[in-house]
Formats: structure tokens, C-alpha cells, sequence
């Protein structure tokens, strides 16, 4: 809308959630560049923090052949401690995973249930069941019993 000139540059500004300055700089890039100036430079580039698939072949095989009924975080302890190739444990866990020779587990179910709340206050009847002798020789056995 700037650039049709149907707003004011501080308005961009507030819309974007940026500094003028930085408006000026995308306006003037896509002058330049066109709409591709928008686009991030490193799109459809591999990361530099990525493992190569040699490596991803080279784990998967150690895991299919000597860490099969490892868990994830073990294996990784032990390709790192016997083998002594560092990796990380989420890394191997992910690529275990896609690879199908390692399924997500689901957390058990909570203990506990807990019931609805009641509708109004004191509705809620508390009853001691327990067998003990509260009383002790001072009185009779509690309704419980």
C-alpha cells in the first residue's frame, strides 16, 4: 500500500511492526530487485548446521546392525563413546524415526481422574472410610465401620 502511495511511510511502518529506516530499505530493495527482494537469500539452500547423508547412512547402519534395541538417547551415548561419532540425540532420534526403525511413544495416561466441579458450595458429600479406631476408647466406632 506505500508503494501505491496509499499510505504513509510511518503508517507502513506501524502496520509492518518495523522502523521507518528499515521500511526505506525493503522499499528501495524491491525498487531494485523487484518482488524476490522480499524473499529470504538462504531459501532453498541446505543449512550449514546439517549433517551430510553419508553420515545419516553411516548412523543408521551402526543403529540397524548393533544399537537396534536401544533407545534413542542411548544410542547416541554409545556411537558416541564406542564408535566416537558425535551427533545429537534428537538428530539420531528424528532420522530413526523417518527411517521407520524407531516409533514415537505416547505418555501414559494421568493416574488421577478428576471429577467435575460441583454446582454448588457444600454439595460435595466427604465420607471417611478409613477402619482405624479414631476415637480410641473415648467413644464409639465411627459410622464407617
Amino acid at each position: 500500500m506505500y508503494l501505491e502511495k496509499k499510505i504513509k511511510q510511518k503508517e507502513a511502518a506501524d502496520l509492518l511492526g518495523l522502523s521507518t529506516r528499515q521500511v526505506r530499505r525493503i522499499v528501495s530493495k524491491i525498487e531494485a530487485e523487484g518482488d524476490k527482494a522480499v524473499v529470504h537469500k538462504l531459501k532453498s539452500k541446505p543449512s550449514s548446521r546439517s549433517k551430510s547423508a553419508i553420515l545419516k547412512e553411516k548412523i543408521l547402519n551402526l543403529y540397524g546392525s548393533k544399537y537396534h534395541d536401544f533407545g534413542p538417547t542411548l544410542a547416541q551415548e554409545k556411537i558416541a563413546q564406542i564408535d566416537n561419532i558425535k551427533i545429537g540425540k534428537e538428530t539420531l532420534r528424528s532420522w530413526l524415526i523417518s527411517a521407520g526403525l524407531h516409533k514415537k511413544k505416547r505418555k501414559p495416561r494421568p493416574h488421577r481422574m478428576y471429577r467435575e466441579r460441583k454446582n454448588n458450595f457444600g454439595q460435595m458429600v466427604q465420607i471417611d472410610g478409613s477402619k482405624h479406631h479414631w476415637f480410641e476408647d473415648r467413644g464409639g466406632q465411627s459410622a464407617a465401620l
